[in-house]
C-alpha cells in the first residue's frame, strides 16, 4: 500500500497521539524497531541508538577501569592477589547485597510484585546462573594454560554461539545477511589477534566450552529479563536472583582450582589490618562489577544479546588500537587488516539494524498478533511469558477478531484496524523484509 494511505485506502498521516500510543505499546513489548511512518522510524532509531550508546559508553568505561584494576590486583609485580576466581566469587555476593539494597531503596522501580516460583527458579534461574559461573570459571582456568592472544582468538567464537542461541530461543529473526555480518566480524577478530602461538588442545577445549556457555547464558539472561511473571524484568531484580547461585557455583570452581589454604595463610590475612585492607580492595571492584553488570543487563534488555556481543568486540578493537597508539604495541599487517575488517563488520551490523528499523512497517498490534500465533509453542511457553492479546482502548480501533491454530491449540487473536472515519489513521508501510 502506498505511503500515507490508511487501512481502508483513506489518505491519512499518523498523528502525534497515534505515534505516541504506538511507541508506548512497543516499549511495553520491549521492541524499538517499528513505528508508523518512515521518518518516525528514523527518529525512533536515532533516539534509541543514543540511549543505547550512553549505556554502552558507561559499560565501556567501567569495564576498562575494572580491567586495569584487576590487572593491578592480580599481577605478582603489583598487589599480587593471585586468586581471581575467589575474588569473582566475592563479587557475586557483593552484587547480591547491592541489588537487595537497590530493591529496598527504590522498590517501585526495582522490586517487581512477582517473584520466581520454586519450579521456575530450578528450571530457569539456576541453569542461567550455573552457565554464567562455568563461563567465568572455564575462561579463567584456560588463561592458566594458554596465552592471552590464543584465548582472545578462541573467545571470539562466542559471537557464533551468541547468534546460534539467539536464533534458537527466537531472540533474533533468522537472516542470512546477519549471519554473514557476524561471520565477517568473527574473521576480523581472528585476524586481529593472530600471532605466533602454540596450540593447546586442553586450552582450546576449555575456552571454546566457555564461549558456548557464554552464548547460552546471555540468551537465557535475555529471556529472564523479558519475563515479567518471574519478577526479573529489571537488572537489579535479575542480579538479586542470579548472583547467589553464581557465587556458589564459582566458589565451588575456585575451591577446586585455587588453593584456599595458601590464600588464608598469605600476607593478605595475617593481621586485622591486612584483613580490613584486603576486604576494601575486594569490595571496590565488587561495586564496579555491580554497576557494569547493571549496564550490561540494560543493554541486553533494550538492544538484545547480539548487539551486546558486538559492543564487546568494539571494546576489544578500541583496546588494541589504543594500546598500539599509546604504548607502542606492535601490530602486524595481518592484525591491522583484522582491525579494519572487524570495524567494517560492526558498521555493517549497525547499518543492518538501521535498515531493519526504518524498513519495518508493522504496528504494535501486528507484533502482538505475531506473538499470539506462537503462544502455544512449547518452547515459548517454557521460556517466555505470554504477551496480552488485546490493546488498551486509548486510540479508536476497530477490532477484528479471528482464530488461528498454532502448536496444536486455537488462539484468539485481536488485530487492530485504524478508524479512518475520523481525522487520523494508521499508516501501514509494507516494506520488504531484509531476509
Amino acid at each position: 500500500m502506498a505511503s500515507g494511505m490508511g487501512y481502508n485506502g483513506v489518505d491519512a498521516e499518523p498523528t502525534s497521539d497515534l505515534a505516541e500510543y504506538n511507541n508506548e505499546r512497543l516499549e511495553e513489548l520491549g521492541l524499538h524497531e517499528v513505528v508508523l511512518s518512515k521518518e518516525q522510524r528514523k527518529r525512533l532509531w536515532w533516539r534509541n541508538a543514543i540511549i543505547n550508546l550512553l549505556f554502552i559508553a558507561t559499560w565501556f568505561i567501567i569495564a576498562i577501569i575494572l580491567s586495569v584494576y584487576n590487572k593491578w590486583m592480580f599481577s605478582p609485580e603489583r598487589y599480587g592477589f593471585t586468586w581471581p576466581l575467589f575474588v569473582t566469587t566475592l563479587h557475586m555476593f557483593a552484587q547480591f547485597v547491592l541489588a537487595a539494597l537497590v530493591r529496598n531503596v527504590w522498590p517501585s522501580k526495582f522490586r517487581p510484585p512477582h517473584k520466581p516460583s520454586r519450579k521456575d527458579y530450578g528450571r530457569k534461574v539456576i541453569p542461567t546462573a550455573v552457565a554464567t559461573g562455568l563461563d567465568i570459571g572455564l575462561s579463567n582456568w584456560s588463561l592458566k594454560i594458554i596465552t592471552l592472544s590464543f584465548y582472545t582468538m578462541c573467545k571470539s567464537s562466542s559471537l557464533i554461539f551468541v547468534l546460534f542461541f539467539a536464533f534458537f530461543f527466537r531472540l533474533e529473526k533468522f537472516s542470512y545477511r546477519l549471519v554473514g555480518v557476524i561471520f565477517l566480524i568473527f574473521i576480523g577478530v581472528f585476524m586481529m589477534v593472530q600471532t605466533d602461538t602454540t596450540f593447546s588442545v586442553i586450552g582450546f577445549v576449555l575456552v571454546t566450552s566457555a564461549s558456548a556457555l557464554g552464548g547460552l547464558r546471555w540468551s537465557l539472561t535475555h529471556l529472564l529479563l523479558k519475563n515479567k511473571e518471574m519478577g526479573m524484568d529489571n537488572p537489579a531484580a535479575t542480579i538479586y536472583w542470579l548472583a547467589p547461585v553464581m557465587g556458589v557455583s564459582l566458589g565451588l570452581i575456585s575451591f577446586v582450582l585455587e588453593d584456599w589454604s595458601s590464600l588464608f595463610a598469605s600476607k593478605f590475612f595475617d593481621s586485622v589490618h591486612h584483613v580490613l585492607s584486603t576486604a576494601l580492595f575486594l569490595v571496590i571492584p565488587g561495586t564496579m562489577a555491580f554497576c557494569m553488570v547493571m549496564t550490561e543487563y540494560y543493554i541486553i534488555q533494550r538492544a538484545g544479546v547480539v548487539p551486546m556481543s558486538i559492543a564487546g568486540i568494539a571494546k576489544e578493537v578500541t583496546q588494541i588500537s589504543v594500546s598500539a597508539w599509546l604504548f607502542g604495541d606492535e601490530l602486524s599487517p595481518l592484525n591491522v587488516v583484522g582491525v579494519a575488517v572487524t570495524v567494517c563488520g560492526i558498521v555493517l551490523f549497525t547499518f543492518h539494524k538501521y535498515r531493519k528499523t526504518v524498513d519495518a512497517g508493522a504496528l504494535a498490534d501486528d507484533v502482538l498478533r505475531d506473538r499470539a500465533e506462537c503462544a502455544n509453542d512449547e518452547l515459548s511457553l517454557e521460556l517466555e511469558e505470554r504477551e496480552p492479546l488485546t490493546l488498551p482502548r486509548t486510540v479508536p480501533l476497530e477490532r477484528d477478531t479471528s482464530s488461528k491454530v498454532c502448536g496444536g491449540g486455537e488462539v484468539a487473536v485481536n488485530t487492530g484496524r485504524a478508524n479512518t472515519n475520523g481525522d487520523s489513521g494508521f499508516q501501514r508501510d509494507r516494506g520488504n523484509a531484509d531476509e
